[in-house]
């Protein structure tokens, strides 16, 4: 198990914490016996020095037993908070070195509840395990040895007590653990509903579907809700089955201890030391009973925890870290992917080549792979079959920062982050100075900001105080300051009208670093004046030519054309 490495560098805590308790559990293991004691030789002789001699004792042990437990406690919390924090640094690492496809796998809903649910229930039951995992056993088990030093007949009773009762905990722990599991899962079900209607609460009210989706939320969470009613009733049963069985045990107990005191075989102070250890044994497992509802809920964000950290990452395989000279800057041969759980290619034998400086467009119906290809030109996907070259060498084979740097992405969704216009841009180039980051806003039309505060404007999460359009220009200065040898606009013209999108592409066009740039568009006022225009139609490349040659000859550029623009206005 990948987690256990984390307790290591707290080996030492982790001992100091049960062993504690351990010493605490033996001051409590004798305190039956010096009871006994008052009661057979202090009060039976009406000795006043000898009960005050063992009450001082029993102060002692009590003093000892509450040192015992701060130390315990103590360690057992520092040691808990801190494996915790550290799962938790290490789980943020590896989702973030995670590959776009275990991210198509795993919803983010299901990552945040890894990252806070999940690692707070492992907290939780570690700190109560280092606490009471062992102290429950010693108390148990010494509470029964004493017993059979003071009657060994009465002794049995004991035992039989414990191996009923060791059955019935560890039968419904065993049962539990997969209920707890599942009651995650519906768990992950709700949070991703919850977010995915907080996110678009917009559109939601936009077609009046409010009653509908608090429909489909009652129903999640009525699912929920009977999952952890069910697995609650389940682990309630611990509780008074314990307090059944422990009564009963009380009851033999004082009835085989009253027979053997009036046969004279027993004292009294003994039948009380018998009591006293069947109560502790009461106490200690009622306390292993909610040890094992925690450890069982526990258990189950472990694995959860654990079936994250074992998805594979992104590794980093490369070597290369500089471009070399090549008219050709990328090249596809053959390429074809398939995602994860489909049996189909989504891209299909794509081959092509793009010259070094020159614009490119990439059109085609929905759907028809134009995002797919830009995620495989970023590596953020490897393909299926075929190969992707960059500058004439295998794109796998690049180092992931050199491949950062050479590539400059504007996304389809324009994505922004709390905080500032500068440091939203920073992102894009963290050694831009602000000339650097008023020349890039100035490039991608961004006036508007300078009609609030320049580059101390306030940037809310999502960038949702900036309007589409703004929100587009604003990434896509965030590229233009990496000054990247390739600049990819992945349908980032759609949310600008016909002016500012004139301007912002006369504007990349004359960019002194003359990168390559490739834009992905729905409409073909957008890449007409390409020197190269690639016609996708379901994972297909089916044209690959200028605006001109494909208006000519191709039937499927035609129709779009048609649909799109009037004759002679598409500029």
């Amino acid at each position: 198990m990948k987690t256990i490495k984390f307790l290591k560098k707290y080996t030492l805590q982790s001992l100091i914490a049960p062993l504690f308790k351990m010493l605490e559990a033996m001051f409590e293991l004798l305190v039956p016996l010096v009871i006994a004691q008052i009661v057979d030789i202090g009060i039976a002789n009406q000795d006043s020095s000898f009960i005050f001699s063992r009450a001082a004792l029993l102060l002692l042990f009590a003093f000892l037993g509450f040192g015992c437990t701060f130390v315990a406690q103590y360690f057992s919390a520092n040691v808990a908070v801190n494996f915790a924090g550290d799962l938790r640094e290490y789980s943020f690492r590896h989702i973030q070195s995670l590959s776009f496809e275990q991210f198509d796998k795993n919803s983010s809903s299901t990552l945040i509840t890894n990252l806070t649910h999940d690692i707070t229930q492992i907290q939780n039951g570690l700190n109560l395990t280092l606490r009471l995992l062992l102290r429950s056993p010693i108390i148990v088990f010494g509470a029964f040895i004493m017993a059979i030093g003071i009657d060994k007949e009465i002794s049995l009773t004991f035992l039989l007590i414990i191996i009923v009762l060791l059955i019935i905990v560890f039968s419904i722990m065993l049962f539990s653990i997969p209920l707890y599991q599942k009651v995650q899962d519906r768990l992950d079900k709700v949070l991703n509903l919850t977010r995915e209607n907080l996110t678009g609460v917009r559109v939601i009210r936009a077609f009046n579907q409010q009653n509908k989706e608090k429909k489909t939320f009652r129903d999640r969470n009525s699912e929920l809700t009977a999952a952890q009613l069910f697995v609650g009733k389940v682990s309630a049963l611990l509780n008074p089955f314990t307090y059944l069985i422990i009564n009963v045990g009380i009851i033999l107990v004082i009835q085989q201890g009253a027979v053997k005191v009036n046969a004279g075989s027993l004292s009294a102070g003994q039948v009380l030391a018998l009591y006293n250890y069947m109560s502790q044994i009461l106490i200690e497992l009622i306390k292993m009973a909610n040890l094992t509802i925690q450890i069982t809920k526990a258990l189950a964000s472990l694995k959860r925890i654990e079936n994250v950290l074992a998805a594979e990452t992104s590794k980093e395989q490369g070597t290369l870290d500089q471009l070399s000279e090549s008219d050709i800057i990328i090249s596809f041969k053959d390429v074809s992917y398939r995602f994860f759980d489909s049996h189909y290619n989504c891209l299909s034998d794509l081959s092509f080549d793009i010259r070094k400086g020159s614009t490119v467009g990439i059109i085609g119906p929905t759907g028809s792979g134009k995002s797919t290809l830009i995620n495989l030109l970023c590596n953020f996907y490897q393909p299926t079959e075929g190969i992707i070259k960059l500058a004439n060498s295998n794109i796998a084979d690049y180092l992931k920062n050199a491949l950062n740097r050479f590539i400059a992405l504007v996304p389809q969704k324009a994505v922004l982050f709390k905080g500032t216009v500068e440091s939203n841009l920073l992102w894009g180039n963290d050694k831009a100075d602000k000339e650097n980051m008023q020349q890039a806003l100035k490039l991608a039309q961004c006036d508007f900001v300078y009609q609030k505060e320049g580059l101390d404007t306030v940037v809310l999460q999502n960038g949702s105080n900036f309007s589409g359009g703004q929100r587009q220009r604003l990434t896509i200065a965030r590229a233009l300051i990496s000054e990247s040898d390739i600049l990819i606009l992945d349908d980032s013209f759609s949310a600008l009208d016909y002016a500012t999108e004139k301007k912002l592409r006369q504007t990349i066009k004359s960019l002194d670093y003359n990168p390559t740039v490739i834009i992905i568009s729905q409409r073909i006022s957008s890449i007409a004046h390409c020197d190269q225009i690639l016609l996708l139609d379901d994972g297909k490349l089916v044209g690959n030519d200028c605006h001109q040659n494909l208006l000519k000859n191709n039937i499927l550029y035609q129709e779009i054309y048609r649909s799109q623009v009037k004759e002679g206005s598409y500029e």
